[in-house]
């Protein structure tokens, strides 16, 4: 066995005791790369047999839409369940407020449609991609992190899993986020979907995009996106390394149209993948203060 078999070992192990310690989980599925590894990995860990799961994604409305078409073709081909939370159905019952101005996103708006979708479903356990490499506060999460009743994490809360005991006891009304690629890097997970041959959206490899700067990155020119007379609308060569709502996820200069290029790009890169992500910039502590009002 070589480092990629001792981690897809793992991930299935925690896919199946999900499975076993839980009544109502779910997958979180964005149509990133990292989701997509899980549902791989969820097709090694239960098939011939249906998923103990549905996925569940929460659209902003604002994604990309090469991310929205593969999610559904994805789907079609899995015949699992797909249930998705609109956060414009959040904006429309006055739920949560849409953000004004140059630099307006949806991407924190999430949380709220997130936890309605949590608690409309009853779900107990909820699967999803992050990893420790991704960010400092997520470093700190647990395989099993448990969420309170209002779906607020604390860190001091932390259940130790010694020898990979993992503990899925929960009080009623609390859930908890399970990440079995919590161990892999963002490395790993190329390596894996080389070896794999894992099908991505176009978005992850280089292509021709009409772009605009904006705080010093590389945004997609989107209808939504805020574009004035300071702004200059360029066409580059692009890629992105991660997938987010498109008004906070930015793209890298890329010729990387190859698995190999691109397995090469990251290992020369000296910034990380969340430093494409302008929702983690807005402080220090941006993603560990979202996690504790319920964010994934």
């Amino acid at each position: 066995m070589d480092y990629l078999d001792h981690l897809e070992a793992e991930a299935i192990y925690i896919l199946r005791e999900v499975a076993g310690q839980f009544e109502n989980p779910a997958l979180l599925f964005s149509g990133g790369k990292d989701s997509i590894t899980l549902v791989h990995l969820a097709k090694k860990a239960f098939r011939p047999g249906k998923f103990p799961f549905p996925l569940v994604h929460i659209d902003t409305g604002h994604n990309f839409p090469e991310t929205i078409s593969f999610r559904d073709q994805l789907v079609a081909e899995l015949g699992e369940q797909l249930i998705v939370g609109y956060v414009q159905d959040s904006i429309d019952q006055g739920k949560v407020v849409e953000q004004t101005g140059k630099n307006a996103s949806r991407n924190a708006l999430q949380t709220v449609t997130l936890l309605d979708t949590i608690e409309q479903y009853g779900f107990d356990a909820c699967i999803g991609g992050a990893r420790r490499d991704e960010e400092k506060a997520r470093a700190k999460e647990r395989i099993f992190s448990v969420r309170d009743e209002f779906g607020q994490w604390d860190p001091k809360r932390q259940r130790p899993e010694l020898w990979n005991i993992l503990n899925g006891k929960i009080n009623k009304g609390e859930n908890v986020r399970v990440f079995p690629i919590s161990n892999w890097t963002e490395l790993d997970v190329w390596n894996y979907i080389k070896r794999e041959n894992i099908a991505l959206p176009s978005i992850y490899f280089s292509h021709q995009r009409d772009v605009v700067l904006r705080n010093g990155q590389w945004m997609a020119a989107a209808p939504f996106l805020q574009i004035d007379g300071t702004d200059t609308v360029d066409h580059k060569s692009v890629r992105f390394r991660t997938v987010g709502d498109m008004t906070c996820t930015a793209a890298v200069d890329s010729e990387a149209v190859e698995l190999d290029d691109i397995i090469e790009e990251i290992r020369s890169s000296t910034i990380s993948e969340r430093g494409a992500r302008l929702d983690d910039k807005v402080s220090e502590a941006a993603m560990e203060e979202r996690k504790k009002q319920g964010y994934f």
